[in-house]
């Protein structure tokens, strides 16, 4: 009969990791509120009213509501990969690399949170795509 083995971080540890991932996460959202404010706001006053600065200035607005907008849309993405990370923490499944089974390194975990892969099994998977 053959044991098999599970690798996981233990409870403490994954409460370590959770309480790192909701703080990320309300940063994020907060964050995501400054961007959704400067892309649908039209951020017109008083100082703007001379038509000399009104071209130049709507250029900008359009160039910097794009950017606004594709910056958003990363967040939403990070908050939701991030939210994720939290469920396999409820699963006890999260820090384990999905390619592997082994643990990923905490300090990798610190950094990329929501790190699925180790770093090997990420340059694998790169160089698999390429």
């Amino acid at each position: 009969m053959t044991t098999h083995i599970i690798n996981r971080y233990s409870d403490e540890e994954l409460e370590e990791f959770r309480v790192l991932i909701e703080n990320k996460i309300a940063e994020a959202k907060r964050s995501l509120e400054v961007y959704q404010e400067a892309y649908s706001g039209t951020g017109n006053d008083t100082t703007d009213t001379a038509p000399t600065f009104k071209n130049m200035e709507e250029g900008n607005q359009v160039l910097s509501k794009e950017e606004n907008s594709r910056l958003a849309a990363r967040l939403v993405k990070y908050i939701s990969n991030l939210e994720a990370a939290l469920i396999r923490i409820e699963n006890k499944t999260y820090g384990v690399d999905r390619m592997t089974g082994k643990l990923i390194p905490k300090e990798r975990l610190r950094i990329v949170p929501h790190a699925t892969l180790d770093i090997d099994s990420k340059i694998k998977e790169k160089q698999k795509k390429n």
